[in-house]
């Protein structure tokens, strides 16, 4: 056994390299082109993570702020004024654009269809402002689902392309010892390995963020709710 070993070494030139540099260094040209874009698209979802991370962040503390002032029997007119020129979350955003048609419909008066068009259109000002928010919010993060289903399947195709260069050399050198097989398969297997490395973070990131976003939607949307019902209370005690 010794002497098959030393003789399938020798077959092969140099001891292989088993690390994960020596691995890349000595796989095949398309198998490293794999291994390259899975760690590109590793290095893209973990920067999408952060990013959307760091936005939800600072949008929820953002938001409890702003509620806290909202709900606390202030003027809205003043708040309105102070957050006019640069609504910088949902929640503000949402506000500005409903206060901005409000405004705008001080002069309509009081019969039942102009306070009904008024309330549709502040309506759609919220709306129209809440996706657009939430859009901005969620950012990159479909890409996160696009990366964790793709990665695997692409170091899979890595995987496949480096086994079948391995039995390919295996049958040009006629040696089917465990020394000169071993190389050539762990260079392969390290292609899927990069596609889970890439994948897992990504399904997890995406899962966790989508969820967080699902919820600062709901509570954007009970604002823009309960907002649009205290508008539109006004709005009928301007029509007494």
């Amino acid at each position: 056994m010794i002497g098959q070993t030393v003789e399938a070494v020798q077959l092969g030139g140099n001891a292989p390299d088993f690390s994960i540099i020596g691995m890349f260094l000595q796989a095949d040209i398309i198998v490293q082109s794999v291994m390259i874009m899975l760690l590109v698209a590793s290095v893209w979802s973990w920067s999408i993570i952060y990013n959307t991370w760091s936005r939800m962040k600072a949008a929820t503390s953002q938001a409890n702020d702003f509620e806290d002032t909202f709900w606390s029997g202030n003027s809205l007119d003043d708040l309105y004024n102070r957050v006019k020129g640069a609504p910088n979350h949902p929640l503000a955003a949402v506000f500005v654009a409903a206060m901005r048609e409000w405004q705008r419909s001080l002069g309509t008066r009081t019969s039942g269809v102009d306070k009904v068009t008024v309330q549709d259109r502040i309506y759609k000002a919220m709306h129209v402002t809440t996706g657009r928010e939430l859009d901005r919010l969620e950012g990159q993060v479909g890409y996160l689902a696009t990366i964790g289903s793709a990665a695997p399947f692409v170091g899979l195709f890595g995987t496949v392309w480096g086994i079948m260069n391995s039995f390919t050399s295996i049958a040009m050198a006629s040696d089917t010892s465990l020394a000169t097989v071993a190389p050539g398969i762990a260079e392969a297997l390290l292609a899927t390995a990069f596609g889970l490395v890439a994948a897992i973070p990504a399904v997890i990131g995406y899962n966790k963020l989508s969820t967080d976003i699902g919820r600062y939607a709901g509570r954007v949307e009970g604002f823009a709710d309960e907002f649009a019902a205290i508008l539109s209370r006004q709005l009928d005690e301007r029509g007494h």
